[in-house]
């Protein structure tokens, strides 16, 4: 028995359930590259080709052509086309060729390749290349491109770049698809491509940060450089030669989707780095309606959904990688999915079916899952002209495969016809057109009675469409306006497109508004008008001051945590009496109601997640053991802006939360957004007591960057991706003058200790090591470490759940009773169960694929990988001939 069995405590376990196929190939279902799919019912897979096993590369990037040939891109290579046997052939080998690029017909000299989007149209392959400018290898840069056959022999020799873009990387230039008229082209890229020059802009080119709260970017530095407006979608004629904004606020959303109705969807990142923060945001669906902004902003000034200068997603997936969007109105799939979009997942391996329903002039959605299987990085997928679902699996050079799932159910799978869109949908779309084509003298008194309109898109889209027009026009109507909601509605217009010289007018309109007579959403639109007005326009009048804390002190309090957050900003910021204790005794409070409301909502529990991912599933379940408060931390990040009308017992309480913080877990950055908050908030003590508080606060816990706790054991690295090749003939050399403090210390860090026991300490939920170097070699050890589905024991091996409503819940089933199975499904904190109830259960395997995180010594440099083995192979035991004398 090799140490694999021993230390690998988990599995996943994946629920292949096979449906009756109508292939030939009678050995598909032994298949592992289909086996360790999970599909939902009715549908069948076949794995039609493995890229990288080819040397292809791995894909990323997929389009039919008018002939039904598939045209591929491997992330980092050539493009190739692919004829694809139609379903039900013998053998579903494809016909595989590198496509030929102007270089080998004459055309050009530098081919074509590192796409991350294709799209076949106007006869025409278009590409989005996403390459770095310094690449020598492949030196044509980011942009959009467009290729011709001119002479008609199948192979594209004209080469067209359309528009170059500045930004490349796995956040750079994205997707291509085509519009639901068919006429033009729409293209997305990510918040690391800046927004080229445009011919058109539907959302206002007047963007800035918008957020009073106190900026922090980064404490790691990631996108610290990346300003408003973020991710980006344009609409382009086939030439190239009209570019026009429609949407923005993304942080990496890769790819876009129209329904049958011809309404965008969006799939938009996370930002791992943030989980455990008030401003994480969850992967979620957007619907992009024209002129639309979703608030993504650096670090931690991303808005939250309930701003009117955003809008809010049709729903929240939670974690994960998104990749790929479909819709599946040209599926040949059964009439529930008519209305459904795919949603790709790459981290976790899962494909999302959101099932779209009409909620007034936007959508609503209900999530399950479609596919899933470990590993199983998911990368692009489209509709086949047979109906079927092609997708490939690949991405970072990792093993690359492409697939085909069918349905081969008994239902019936006819196109059925286009619903009409409803009477809110059209009205919105109505007041879209002022959104273009210049001024209108009809769009104001079309536009104004809809401000005040009970529906947000349609609230959103009349004032964007004021947003178009001279602001001569209706900045006295504005300023007239007697409705709440249409007052406050147009007066954030007009902070966004006046002068701003029209500050006192607009502070007295406010506050002419009864804050106390609104709903939830309406104070928090009047306090977002008061945020964008201080902020666009400076600090207020002290007259003007005193009017509105007298207007809204009096509420602080309020009734939920979204309008705390709110009025905290605006009364601290304004140094509201008793704002500062306010702010304090809400931080004591260990919940409020609605605290979680768009900070960690999902469709998917982070608790699943965690043994579906190797590489990302340790973070995950090292936050939810010790998850911070955060609604806490918001307040503490605000009450950093508080200058003066602190008591020195207040001063006492607020740096000492710092210093408790710093227990929590939190995604990569949560230490360093603390150490960062707390450096602010000192800025703000007088000079004789710096030190003082410093220390209160945490300093000594934190390192010299503050991105991590000295408590904590780090390793120095520079790391390595540690294989059996290199980390093998290092130990058969002998371990000897080993450093054991940091041998245990690697022990701790690279997360062994959360689930091992050595010598009495140490997580209990896999098996002791203490006895490890007396049963086993060095090569095993290792070949356990760095390939830990070698071998799995039953032992301690993990279920999959297949629940009846098509979902799955993946953990290690600790107990059960008549009624339900209690599966633990986080190593490090093995007390938490969910209770599965075994009347929702359809079906139930055990893994093969460990669950044991990889690369988890890949973070050490040579030295701390030879501790760490040493302490191992030494069972803990400090007196080894391999260590040291003290």
């Amino acid at each position: 028995m090799k140490f694999a069995l021993a230390i690998l405590a988990f599995a996943f376990a994946a629920s292949f359930t096979i449906n009756k196929r109508p292939y030939s190939n009678a050995k598909i279902e032994d298949d592992p590259k289909i086996k360790k799919l999970r599909l939902s019912e009715g549908f069948a897979a076949e794995h039609i080709y493995s890229p990288s096993a080819e040397e292809k590369g791995s894909w990323v990037a997929m389009a039919f052509d008018d002939k039904g040939r598939l045209i591929t891109s491997d992330q980092y290579g050539k493009l190739y086309r692919l004829k694809i046997p139609p379903i039900g052939s013998t053998s579903v080998k494809p016909e595989v060729e590198k496509l030929k690029i102007g270089s080998d017909v004459g055309a050009d000299t530098m081919g074509m390749g590192y796409a991350h989007g294709l799209l076949y149209a106007f006869n025409s392959l278009y590409v989005m290349i996403n390459n770095n400018k310094n690449n020598k290898t492949f030196t044509r840069h980011s942009g959009l491109y467009r290729l011709q056959d001119t002479n008609g022999d199948d192979h594209f020799d004209k080469v067209t770049l359309l528009k170059s873009m500045d930004g490349d990387g796995e956040h750079g230039p994205h997707s291509i698809k085509l519009s639901p008229d068919g006429k033009s082209l729409f293209v997305i890229s990510g918040n690391h491509t800046d927004v080229p020059p445009m011919d058109a802009y539907r959302l206002p080119k007047n963007w800035q940060e918008d957020n009073l709260f106190p900026l922090i970017k980064d404490p790691r530095g990631h996108a610290n450089d990346r300003m408003a407006p973020g991710g980006w979608i344009a609409n382009v004629d086939p030439e190239g030669k009209h570019w026009e904004l429609i949407s923005a606020g993304y942080r990496n959303a890769f790819d876009i989707a129209f329904n049958a109705e011809g309404d965008l969807f969006v799939y938009d990142a996370d930002m791992e780095w943030d989980f455990g923060l008030p401003w994480y945001r969850p992967t979620r669906i957007c619907h992009a309606t024209s002129a639309s902004e979703f608030g993504w902003r650096t670090g931690n000034s991303k808005w939250s959904p309930t701003y009117p200068d955003n809008l809010p997603p049709v729903i929240n997936i939670g974690q994960g990688s998104p990749t790929n969007l479909i819709h599946l109105k040209d599926a040949k799939f059964p009439a529930k999915y008519k209305h459904t979009l795919l949603a790709f997942d790459w981290s976790f391996g899962i494909v999302h079916a959101i099932n779209l329903k009409p909620s007034g002039s936007t959508y609503s959605g209900e999530r399950e899952e479609f596919l899933s299987g470990l590993p199983l990085p998911l990368t692009d997928g489209v509709i086949g002209s047979d109906g079927a679902l092609y997708f490939m699996t690949g991405g970072r050079r990792l093993e690359s495969d492409l697939y085909r799932v069918s349905y081969v159910g008994k239902e019936n799978t006819d196109a059925i016809p286009v619903e009409p869109i409803n009477a809110a949908n059209a009205l919105r779309r109505n007041l879209e057109k002022f959104h273009t084509g210049g001024p209108n003298p009809d769009a104001v008194k079309t536009a104004w009675p809809h401000l005040k309109s009970t529906d947000r898109f349609i609230r959103y889209a009349a004032r964007l469409a004021l947003e178009h027009q001279p602001v001569e026009e209706w900045q006295s109507l504005a300023l007239a306006e007697k409705d709440p909601i249409a007052s406050t509605q147009s007066l954030i217009s007009l902070i966004r497109m006046g002068k701003g010289d029209k500050q006192n007018e607009i502070i007295n309109a406010l506050l002419k508004i009864n804050y106390k007579s609104l709903s939830e959403s309406q104070k928090i639109d009047l306090l977002r008008a008061y945020e964008l007005a201080f902020l666009r326009m400076g600090m207020p009048t002290e007259a003007n001051k005193a009017k509105i804390v007298a207007s809204l002190n009096p509420s602080y309090p309020g009734e939920t945590a979204e309008l705390n957050r709110m009025l905290s900003k605006v009364l601290l910021y304004l140094d509201a009496p008793g704002a500062i204790q306010k702010t304090l005794t809400l931080m004591k409070l260990k919940s409020e109601p609605g605290s979680n409301a768009n900070m960690l909502e999902s469709a998917t529990n982070s608790s699943d997640l965690i043994l579906r991912s190797t590489q990302y599933g340790g973070d995950i379940a090292n936050t939810l053991a010790n998850l911070p408060p955060m609604q806490q931390t918001y307040y503490a990040n605000v009450l950093s802006m508080a200058k003066k009308g602190w008591t020195p017992a207040q001063r006492e309480t607020y740096f000492k939360w710092f210093n408790n913080a710093f227990s929590y877990k939190g995604g990569n950055s949560y230490v360093g957004f603390i150490d960062r908050s707390r450096k602010l908030a000192l800025k703000n003590v007088p000079e004789d007591k710096k030190s003082y508080f410093d220390k209160l606060s945490g300093a000594e816990l934190l390192s010299s960057n503050g991105n991590n706790l000295v408590s904590s054991a780090y390793p120095k690295g520079p790391g390595r991706n540690w294989r059996v090749e290199n980390g093998l003939p290092i130990l058969e050399k002998g371990l000897t003058d080993r450093d054991f403090e940091q041998g245990k210390a690697m022990f701790a860090a690279t997360t062994c200790k959360a689930c091992h026991t050595m010598r009495g300490e140490g997580g209990a939920t896999g098996p002791d090591l203490t006895q490890l170097g007396t049963r086993f070699s060095a090569k095993d050890m290792l070949e356990a470490i760095v390939d830990p589905n070698k071998a799995v024991s039953d032992q301690y091996a993990a279920t999959q759940f297949t629940l009846k409503n098509g979902n799955s819940i993946v953990g290690r089933l600790v107990n059960e009773d008549k009624l339900a199975y209690y599966v633990s499904q986080n190593p490090y904190s093995p007390e938490t169960l969910e209770k599965v109830l075994k009347k929702n259960v359809a079906s139930t395997k055990l893994s093969n694929v460990s669950i044991m995180f990889q690369g988890l010594i890949n973070s050490l440099n040579e030295e701390e990988y030879k501790d760490l083995m040493a302490y191992l192979m030494a069972g803990g035991n400090e007196k080894n001939a391999m260590f040291k004398a003290k």
